[in-house]
């Protein structure tokens, strides 16, 4: 089928849930950057979302909506070091696939430590917090688990696991298995079922059945889960079944919703589309969010795996996400009527600046693994932030000082104010984009000669992290400036660096350096591109501190403009 048809598909189907009342235009994806394997619950008239976090610190963000369209993070569920620990785990191990969901005055959060203890669940009657400690599952030996609460009051969690016996018959051979759960002593119980065996057809070798969620509507339990791998092939698929433990029989229709399908030279690709969630709104209309990449050309891309939300209808019975040959809509229509603010949303182009004069730390920031120490201090009155100047690199598998904020445009740009002075030529400051322990890119200031000096490094790639990193650009300033401004533009494939002279004008450092080298492609992993305010002094020990005056993000993406 054409594309034209596969639009016209689309518009019929969004068309279906748009009343002649007012509307409010939702851009996808809802939470751009880096926020991957999104599950969401409503409770009355209040939307919560919350998304994978790996090994970025607090875990697991959880945001806020009461229409859908405006997101808030409002706290995150493990936010205390006695809850998580997430040292010596590379940045792609952590917490994966969280579900939230809510039971009769408790809100519930299960996930998986991966690299660390497995399974648990955590609990609050606020969502904002606090957060219980975790209750561990060691009986759930698997990742991607959900809770279900039937109306009944009894309670299940279902999970991704491997093969019957531990023997696959293919590659990417993966069960979906199902435990009774004691939501009131935390912890499975009974016998362990496999709903899935390989996926919908296992005589056609699907990969990766996953990330499963349990629904019931109309006296069906319907089974939602991702299959063929959370790259390019990705999809969503369901079963449904009269009892909850089984058996489940696959839609004739599925997968529904992937990408997979379409023309790959399409204009403004959306890929990789799945590990969905479902909510329904007070007056019946249901919508699914799930993750989906941006590629900027073929299959690379920086901003990592998004969320995404789209309206969904019931068919004779059966959840359906999207038309088959329709793309994923950067922008669609809902009912009412909602104001979105493009500097404090996610989504769109929006700009972001803060010169840290209110504290605490804005929750758009993410540390690199687990903070047990202060190491940054916020100024409320005249503004700034104050960063110790510590041994830690964002090479190795600790706590660096590190503050991180997600890029979420192909095109965009970072900038910080910097006052400092490196005592040493291992003292460096400045702003990094990181996608990982070897991939990266650092444009800081520090000292060479005794005189001070800017300069762009570049991570050790695919050799061992602790190789040294590449000085790709350097340049001897006359003199320190109290108000040094570092720059970082993307551009698809190429990011630009810049600082600015004495006069304060912006000035190329170095231009069109290689971006796809911090692309997933590229980079690997499961985890997008931040920006970060970031101090080090190279593994040796250090008294000095660096200030930042201010951070600037701005997002300016003509991806999908018509």
């Amino acid at each position: 089928m054409k594309r034209t048809t596969g639009c016209f598909i689309l518009f019929f189907f969004l068309s279906c849930f748009q009343p002649s009342s007012a509307q409010t235009t939702i851009t996808n994806p809802i939470l751009a950057g880096y926020y991957p394997d999104p599950s969401i619950c409503r409770v009355g008239k209040d939307y919560y979302l919350v998304n994978s976090s790996f090994s970025y610190y607090p875990g697991l963000l959880i945001f806020h909506s009461t229409d859908l369209v405006n997101w808030q993070p409002i706290g995150a569920a493990l936010n205390r070091p006695e809850q998580l620990d997430l040292s010596g785990l590379g940045v792609s191990m952590g917490l994966f696939a969280p579900t939230i969901r809510y039971h009769k005055g408790t809100f519930y959060l299960v996930c998986t430590l991966v690299g660390k203890a497995g399974n648990f669940v955590v609990t609050a009657k606020n969502p904002s917090g606090p957060w219980s400690n975790p209750a561990w599952l060691p009986q759930v030996k698997g990742i991607d688990p959900s809770l279900f609460f039937d109306d009944n009051d009894k309670a299940y969690i279902v999970f991704n696991s491997s093969p019957p016996d531990n023997k696959p018959l293919y590659p990417g051979h993966a069960t979906i298995r199902l435990y009774a759960f004691d939501e009131a002593g935390l912890k499975t119980t009974g016998e362990e079922t496999i709903l899935v065996n390989g996926g919908t057809d296992i005589t056609k070798k699907p990969r990766w059945i996953e990330g499963p969620h349990l629904f019931k509507k109309d006296g069906y339990y319907y089974l939602l889960c991702a299959e063929g791998g959370t790259e390019y092939k990705h999809s969503e698929v369901v079963f449904r079944s009269k009892t909850v433990d089984g058996p489940y029989e696959p839609y004739q229709k599925n997968p529904v919703l992937t990408q997979r399908q379409l023309n790959p030279d399409r204009k403004y690709p959306v890929t990789s589309t799945g590990h969905a969630d479902m909510v329904s709104t007070p007056d019946g209309r249901w919508y699914a969010v799930f993750l989906g990449c941006r590629p900027y050309s073929g299959d690379l891309y920086n901003t990592g795996r998004e969320t995404f939300m789209v309206p969904m209808q019931w068919k004779d019975g059966w959840p359906e996400i999207l038309p088959a040959d329709a793309a994923v809509p950067y922008t669609w229509t809902m009912p009412g009527a909602a104001v979105k603010n493009p500097i404090d949303g996610f989504s769109g182009n929006y700009y972001f600046r803060d010169a840290f004069k209110v504290g605490p730390l804005n929750m758009r920031y993410s540390f690199l693994r687990t903070v047990t120490m202060p190491w940054y201090t916020l100024n409320n009155k005249r503004g700034g932030l104050d960063m110790l100047v510590r041994p830690q690199t964002c090479s190795g598998k600790e706590n660096p000082s590190f503050i991180g904020f997600r890029q979420a445009h192909a095109k965009g740009q970072a900038a910080i104010s910097l006052t400092f002075s490196a005592a040493a030529e291992n003292e460096k400051a400045g702003l990094l984009i990181f996608q990982n322990e070897n991939h990266y890119y650092f444009l800081c200031q520090s000292v060479q000669n005794g005189l001070p000096v800017l300069q762009l490094y570049k991570g050790p790639g695919n050799a061992h992290a602790a190789d040294a990193p590449e000085l790709l650009a350097s340049k001897n300033i006359s003199r320190l400036l109290k108000d040094q401004k570092l720059k970082i533009t993307a551009n698809g494939a190429v990011y630009s660096f810049y600082y600015s002279d004495e006069g304060g004008k912006w000035v190329l450092l170095k231009g069109d350096v290689d971006a796809k080298f911090l692309s997933t492609a590229v980079a690997g992993g499961f985890v997008g591109c931040m920006y970060a305010l970031y101090a080090t002094s190279s593994g040796k020990p250090s008294f000095n501190k660096a200030r930042f005056n201010w951070f600037e993000y701005k997002g300016d993406d003509d991806s999908f403009k018509k």
